[in-house]
């Protein structure tokens, strides 16, 4: 009977013991890696971007800066956005947030966490745009990291919507707005 026990200390508890002081060690940034690997899954043909690379571009004034689209619902948009996007429907993507922008030009998309963002820069990548990536971590990962944010009229604000309760835990409570759940239409935000 001992020997069973040994074995079940080692072969399950101990396992699930280091995956919980993994998980509390690495926390959030280990579930952005790992959401942003199966929706890579699910999206191969998309390229990501990392949040620190994004703001290296936005500093260096000496390069065009990128199309931000905001693959987000108006709600959330509301909240908080990067500055100078431009929403874009995630469920019924459009070109019109794309008009006067020609196929070439770098575009980069964003969402919550990042899976809505891929939909839409496959879907642009599938109508032609050649220069589409999908920031990794999505803005979650942005607000918390303290990166800049702004609302209407392009006020600064350090808050995000969190989608809903459960997808906002990956949000930093002070940068966790209150607002209500977003309807879901999406696997993930």
């Amino acid at each position: 009977m001992r020997g069973w026990v040994r074995v079940l200390v080692v072969m399950v508890l101990l396992p699930i013991l280091i995956g919980g002081v993994l998980l509390l060690v690495a926390g959030r940034p280990l579930v952005f890696e790992v959401l942003r690997w199966r929706t890579a899954d699910k999206f191969p043909e998309v390229k990501w971007i990392k949040t620190d690379e994004l703001t290296s571009w936005q500093e260096d004034t000496g390069q065009p800066q990128p199309v931000l689209l905001d693959a987000r619902t108006p709600p959330e948009f509301t909240v908080s956005h990067l500055r100078g996007a431009t929403l874009i429907d995630p469920y019924r993507p459009s070109l019109r947030a794309l008009r006067g922008v020609s196929k070439d030009s770098a575009i980069v998309v964003y969402s919550s966490v990042g899976y809505r963002g891929a939909r839409v820069a496959s879907w642009l990548r599938n109508a032609g745009y050649t220069t589409v990536v999908s920031l990794a971590g999505g803005l979650f990962k942005w607000a918390n990291e303290d990166r800049p944010l702004v609302r209407e009229q392009g006020r600064p604000t350090s808050i995000v919507h969190p989608y809903d309760q459960r997808w906002g835990l990956l949000v930093e409570g002070k940068y966790r707005a209150q607002a209500p759940d977003v309807e879901k239409r999406s696997a993930a935000p």
